[in-house]
């Protein structure tokens, strides 16, 4: 019976591994290489970090757009008397505009108005509002509540993104208020929007 010989395309046993060992000054080599890598990073992100907190992300800034003139000119597009609040001071509008409704058909009346403490809150209206539309126009946010504002129960929405909305239907029209701001400035807008809306 002849002798079985061992496959050299095998791999070795266990036994004839050989586990390499580093030296006292080769492990504190490896070490400092380490801490050094660890140590540049840090200084990296440091250095990137210092230009961002220097430079805060800019208010809004105000542009004082003629809301009454917009509002003029898109009445006879809109079918209705567009939005156009008396705002106490240091309340400006850095757009106003309509929209066609082109791609969800949902004709708007949409002013984006800067707060007295430089937020923003959107304002938008329109007489075809929808469950989709506004679920869209409130950011895809979820009802968080009620809040009372100008005599009218407004729903109160929230976002994952932060931003707070207001949804109301006056005078069978929707408006939807959608912002930054404070709730207490959301109720000041709120209130002169109902205040107008029961003017027309």
């Amino acid at each position: 019976m002849s002798e079985t010989q061992p496959d050299p395309q095998q791999p070795q046993q266990a036994e004839d591994a050989v586990t390499p060992v580093l030296t006292t000054k080769q492990a504190k080599r490896a070490n400092a290489t380490v801490m050094g890598m660890l140590i540049a990073t840090g200084l990296t992100l440091a250095l990137c970090l210092v230009p961002v907190l220097l430079n805060p992300s800019p208010k809004m800034q105000a542009r004082n757009v003629d809301v009454t003139a917009a509002a003029n000119q898109a009445a006879g597009d809109a079918g209705y008397s567009p939005l156009d609040p008396e705002l106490p001071d240091g309340w400006t509008a850095n757009y106003a505009r309509w929209n066609t409704g082109e791609n969800n058909g949902v004709p708007t009346w949409e002013v984006g108005y800067v707060t007295p403490g430089t937020e923003f809150i959107a304002l938008t209206e329109t007489n075809a509002a929808n469950p989709t539309w506004v679920y869209e126009s409130t950011g895809d946010s979820a009802v968080a509540g009620e809040r009372q504002a100008g005599g009218v129960t407004w729903e109160l929405r929230d976002s994952s993104s932060g931003k707070a909305s207001m949804v109301a239907e006056v005078e069978g029209l929707t408006v939807v208020l959608t912002g930054s701001g404070e709730l207490s400035e959301f109720d000041v807008l709120a209130e002169h929007v109902v205040e107008d809306l029961r003017g027309h």
